[in-house]
C-alpha cells in the first residue's frame, strides 16, 4: 500500500537518489538585500546610541584617571617640598632625612595611582557590559560571594597584606634600617606587602610575615645613645678618672669619622654605682643612627689607653704586690713527736698487753 502511495505521488522510493539542489534565482537575492537593508534601517540608530555611550564612558574614565593620577602627583611633590623645608632644621634631624622621605612619599604615591586607576578603569568597564544589556547581579553576587570565600580561606594573607600596606605607609620601617620586630631582628633587605625580609647579625635572613608583627623597634630614625660603664677602683681619684674621661671625648670629638657620627658632646654621667670593691663611672654620648655600637667599641679602647698612660687601674687588673717579710719555719705547723711511735719507750711497753702463760708445761 505504501509503495502505491509513492508510486501514485510520482516519487521514486530508491532513497540512494538525491534530489538535485535549486539554483537561487534574481528574485532571491533581491529580497535578501532588501530584508538586510530593512533590518540596518531599522537598528542603526540602536548601535549608534550604544557606540556613543561606550566612547562616552571610555573618555570620561581616561580623562578622570588623567586628572586623579595628576592630583595624586601633585600631592606628592608638595610633600617633598615639606620634606626639603624642615631638612637642616632641629626638627628635620629627629626626622628621616629627604631621600629617605622622597622615597616614601614616591611609593604612596605609587600604590595611590595604582589604586585609583584599578577602581576607575574597573568601573568603567562593569558600566560598558550594562550598556550591552549584561545583567550584572548575578557577576557581581558570584564576586562577592567568592571574596567572601576567599576571606575566610585565606584570613592569614588578608592579615598580612593590610598590615603590609599600612607599614609601608606609616613608613614604619625601610629598606637598610635596624628593626627589631619581636620575632627576629636585623637589617631590612626587602620590603613587600605580604613578607619582610631581614638579614641577622651572624648573615641568616628571616622571613618574616606583616601580620606576626604585634610591635617593631626602628634603631635607624632619629638619633641613638653609645652608653659605656667604666669600673675603677674605690680608692681611685674621681677627679683624676673624670678629667682623663673628659680629655677623650674632647678628643674622639675631633677625630674622623667620629666627629660626624656623634651627634653631641661625649657626657661623664657620674657615678653609676659604688661597692667595696669597684665604682662604676657612667660616659654616654649621643650619635647618629645605628651607629652607636662603633662609638661604644671606640670609647672603650681610647679609655683603656688613656688610663694606662695615666696610671688608673681599673677592676681585674693585676693584684697589687704583697709585702716582703722573714720567711716562714716549714716546721712550725707540725706537731711534736708522740712516744708511742718508739717500741722501745717506756711508754710503748706500758701499754703493750701482757703475754699469756704457757700451760703446755
Amino acid at each position: 500500500m505504501f509503495l502505491s502511495v509513492l508510486s501514485a505521488a510520482g516519487t521514486d522510493p530508491d532513497p540512494t537518489k538525491t534530489p538535485k539542489p535549486v539554483a537561487p534565482t534574481l528574485d532571491d537575492a533581491h529580497e535578501s538585500a532588501q530584508n538586510a537593508a530593512s533590518w540596518v534601517e531599522e537598528n542603526w540608530s540602536t548601535w549608534l546610541a550604544i557606540g556613543l555611550r561606550i566612547l562616552l564612558i571610555v573618555v570620561i574614565a581616561m580623562v578622570l584617571r588623567v586628572l586623579v593620577r595628576r592630583a595624586i602627583t601633585k600631592l606628592i611633590d608638595r610633600m617633598n617640598r615639606t620634606a626639603q623645608a624642615v631638612d637642616g632644621t632641629a626638627l628635620g634631624g629627629l626626622l628621616v632625612n629627604v631621600e629617605r622621605r622622597r622615597q616614601r612619599s614616591q611609593a604612596i604615591g605609587s600604590v595611590l595611582r595604582s589604586v585609583a586607576s584599578f577602581l576607575i578603569l574597573g568601573t568603567a568597564a562593569l558600566m560598558i557590559l550594562g550598556t550591552f544589556e549584561i545583567n550584572l547581579a548575578p557577576l557581581l553576587a558570584s564576586a562577592g560571594v567568592a571574596g567572601v570565600a576567599i576571606g575566610f580561606g585565606a584570613r592569614n594573607l588578608v592579615t598580612d597584606f593590610l598590615s603590609g600596606v599600612f607599614m609601608i605607609l606609616e613608613d614604619q620601617y625601610g629598606v637598610g634600617d635596624s628593626i627589631d620586630a619581636g620575632v627576629a631582628s636585623g637589617e631590612v633587605i626587602e620590603v613587600g606587602l605580604r613578607v619582610t625580609k631581614l638579614r641577622g647579625d651572624d648573615g641568616e635572613i628571616w622571613y618574616v610575615r606583616n601580620g606576626e608583627v604585634k610591635r617593631i623597634g626602628n634603631l635607624s630614625q632619629g638619633w641613638s645613645t653609645a652608653g659605656v660603664d667604666v669600673t675603677v677602683r674605690p680608692d681611685e681619684d674621681l677627679d683624676k678618672v673624670k678629667r682623663v674621661l673628659g680629655e677623650v671625648g674632647e678628643r674622639i670629638g675631633k677625630d674622623e669619622p667620629w666627629n660626624e657620627q656623634l651627634w653631641g658632646p661625649v657626657e661623664v654621667l657620674g657615678l653609676d654605682s659604688v661597692l667595696l670593691d669597684q665604682m662604676v663611672v657612667r660616659v654616654s654620648a649621643k650619635t647618629m643612627p645605628g651607629k652607636s655600637l662603633g662609638v661604644e667599641r671606640e670609647l672603650r679602647w681610647r679609655i683603656k689607653r688613656a688610663f694606662d698612660a695615666a696610671g688608673i687601674r681599673i677592676v681585674g687588673g693585676l693584684p697589687l704586690p704583697l709585702e716582703e717579710g722573714p720567711a716562714a719555719d716549714p716546721t712550725a705547723g707540725m706537731a711534736a713527736p708522740s712516744a708511742y711511735a718508739s717500741t722501745t719507750s717506756p711508754q710503748s711497753l706500758t701499754a703493750s698487753p701482757i703475754p699469756p702463760p704457757n700451760l703446755s708445761k
